[in-house]
Formats: structure tokens, sequence, C-alpha cells
């Protein structure tokens, strides 16, 4: 099961708004690297192994199936990032 900090959602849903303008086929996908880490990249075709997630603030993603924990975002230039379920921390968005 994937979670989403509300800094995520936001992020997530204006990328998703923003790609839908030119290309309303067009998915953030969350892909799992070789590493062990993942990355998020816009796409218009699911792979075969993902899952849609209809997240309920409006956003749409292809997840692989099996991927958990919880979506976040990281400074600098609003990176996103999944932590491993169980990871307490959270990221906070710095105010000027």
């Amino acid at each position: 099961m994937l979670a989403f900090t509300d800094w995520a959602i936001e992020i997530l849903s204006r990328a998703d708004a923003a790609a839908r303008r030119f290309n309303p086929d067009v998915r953030v996908r969350i892909v799992r690297e070789a590493g062990g880490g993942v990355r998020f990249e816009l796409t218009d075709e699911a792979d075969p192994t993902d899952r849609v997630m209809e997240h309920e603030s409006g956003f749409t993603l292809f997840v692989p199936e099996g991927l958990e924990g919880t979506v976040d975002v990281i400074e600098p230039h609003d990176q996103l990032i999944l932590r491993s379920p169980g990871d307490p921390e959270r990221s906070s968005r710095a105010t000027p």
C-alpha cells in the first residue's frame, strides 16, 4: 500500500494537471531502479506489471505491483521520494 504526505499530494496533483494539458493520456509512473530506489516519470503507457492508482485528490499513478511505502518530498527542487514502510520521517516545507 502507498501512503502520501500532503506535500507529495500537492506536487503530484500539479504534475498530473500540467502534463494532461499537453497530453490527456499522460500519467506519473513510479519506476523501480536497479539499486533498490525508485524514480518518478511521465508516460502515456503503463508497464504490464503496473497497477493504476486513482488518488482521491484527482491524480493517477502507474505503480509497480507490490510497491509499498510513503511518497514524500525532499529539497532541493521538490524531489519526490519513496520512504520505506514504517519509516516515521516526514519532510516539512521550509517557509520563508
